[in-house]
């Protein structure tokens, strides 16, 4: 097999993998038996050149055929795409994460600096004395990443704002005031050493390890509405504009008022409904 390689999301060639495929494979769950059966389907399958993108819908199509619920939670990178284009309801996910952890959450809140008198926070986050200041870097396509150049942008931004006149107050004395960085895609390697050095907390795509993005979601159901593949066109929109982000939510919805409120096919929603049973029950 060493002729065989793909075309990644960067454009580039690199070796084809059985057990890259494989691990991806097992992480949904899978028990290992199908996972190399699908695996095999795979390399037998595949020619020199394909695209990792493709791999990535043939390997969702064998899972359906197994277990849907898998084959929900292997499109959990994409369903954290379609939070996208732009970074604004990745914020709003990102403190519904919080939330769900305790915190008190600001969204998007303007905050003075020392330097610079108005800049907007993605999130501050408050539980007992700690708070953070939280940023959002949203990645759009697949194999971006967080550079060094944004770890040091955000602790410059963040040592502004210590340095303010906000966090100054008898309302914020005695609190721990941290900086947080979160993304949905993974951190270079300088980034991480440079935040760890000043103290960033982050939180991103395999990082950190054992309690990463996807670990935090897969293991308390906080998977994104953007996940489940009914949710199409205005449906995102509408359920946005209703605070609701989370799988979780939908379940809380009563289906009558909700369809007849926003004029949605019955069908449409009970579909919505139905997948959101499969990945986390209810």
């Amino acid at each position: 097999m060493e002729s065989l390689y793909v075309i990644n999301s960067n454009d580039a060639r690199e070796p084809f993998s059985f057990q890259k495929i494989y691990r991806a494979i097992r992480r949904v769950n899978v028990p290992r038996k199908a996972a190399r059966d699908i695996a095999r389907v795979i390399e037998r399958e595949a020619y020199p050149g394909i695209k990792t993108s493709e791999i990535f819908k043939r390997v969702e199509e064998l899972l359906y055929k197994k277990t849907s619920e898998s084959a929900l939670r292997f499109n959990l990178k994409e369903g954290m795409r379609k939070l996208g284009p732009t970074g604004f309801l990745f914020e709003k996910f990102v403190g519904e994460i919080f939330k769900k952890k305790g915190f008190e959450i600001k969204i998007n809140l303007h905050v003075p600096g020392r330097c610079i008198h108005d800049y907007e926070t993605d999130f501050i986050a408050r539980k007992e004395k700690l708070i953070y200041v939280g940023e959002c870097k949203y990645r759009n396509l697949a194999g971006e990443v967080v550079h060094l150049r944004d770890a040091l942008a955000n602790h410059a931004r963040f040592l502004d704002i210590f340095n303010g006149p906000y966090f100054k107050t008898d309302k914020q004395c005695g609190f721990e005031i941290k900086s947080f960085l979160v993304t949905n895609a993974k951190f270079a390697g300088q980034a991480i050493d440079y935040s760890n050095c000043v103290g960033v907390d982050l939180l991103g795509w395999r990082y950190p390890k054992n309690s990463s993005l996807e670990y935090l979601i897969e293991k308390n159901n906080l998977y994104p509405i953007t996940i489940l593949p009914s949710l199409r066109g205005y449906l995102k929109d509408v359920f946005v504009s209703e605070k609701k982000m989370l799988v979780e939510d939908v379940l809380k919805i009563n289906p009558e008022k909700f369809s007849k409120k926003f004029k949605i096919p019955a069908d449409h929603l009970n579909h919505l409904i139905e997948e959101a049973k499969t990945l986390i029950g209810g």
